[in-house]
């Protein structure tokens, strides 16, 4: 972040078990976890963070939840962020490795589709406890990911899930791999910092796009 910049942190309870319905019950806390951000602040963008959770509740909902809790300008989340990374980026076709059960990512790839970004590489841990996704170490993730693409035409990768530790591994699976890598907590901190006009440092090529 910039000198000026300040980020703060509220938090919204997760279900131990990642299924449609615990990821849609996240939306009757949004306003009230909002609300608890001081307000004086003043907010260029208010970041959700949980991909599964947008799929499932929707990013024109998430905004307008967050922002009856909170005034801000800009809302945003990792489905929203990691379309308008794939459009600066120019990928239209990306491998998509998931922590849990193919089920949950169902609707997040639709969602991607519909906005004209196909995954025809799919991969997951199947991992139904949110608790254990955490859990999947850096060498792990990086195993599955070159696995993954390897011998298919994508643009790039997209490791997602929020509690999925990925950060570490972006830089050296660009290397291997000779393609964008992106994440869920990267390309949020990208987005985000593109709607509040401030920059901000991260992991991989993204940070090097216009957007």
């Amino acid at each position: 972040l910039s000198a000026g910049a300040r980020l703060h942190v509220s938090r919204v309870p997760s279900g131990a078990e990642v299924t449609s319905e615990t990821l849609d019950q996240m939306a009757g806390h949004l306003t009230a976890s909002a609300s608890l951000l001081p307000e004086a602040a003043g907010f260029g963008v208010v970041g959700y963070g949980c991909t599964s959770g947008t799929a499932q509740i929707g990013a024109a909902r998430i905004a307008s939840l967050v922002q009856a809790g909170i005034a801000t300008p800009a809302v945003t989340e990792p489905v929203t962020a990691l379309v308008a990374a794939c459009r600066s980026l120019g990928a239209t076709r990306i491998a998509f490795l998931s922590p849990y059960v193919a089920s949950v990512s169902e609707r997040l790839r639709s969602v991607l589709s519909g906005q004209g970004i196909e995954t025809p590489v799919f991969g997951g841990f199947d991992e139904a406890e949110e608790a254990k996704v955490v859990r999947i170490d850096g060498p792990s993730i990086h195993r599955a990911a070159v696995d993954l693409v390897r011998d298919h035409a994508v643009d790039a990768i997209f490791l997602s899930c929020t509690n999925l530790r990925t950060l570490p591994v972006i830089e050296a699976l660009e290397r291997d791999l000779d393609m964008p890598v992106l994440s869920s907590n990267q390309v949020l901190a990208w987005h985000m910092g593109v709607l509040a006009g401030e920059p901000v440092s991260g992991p991989g090529r993204l940070f090097d796009a216009q957007p």
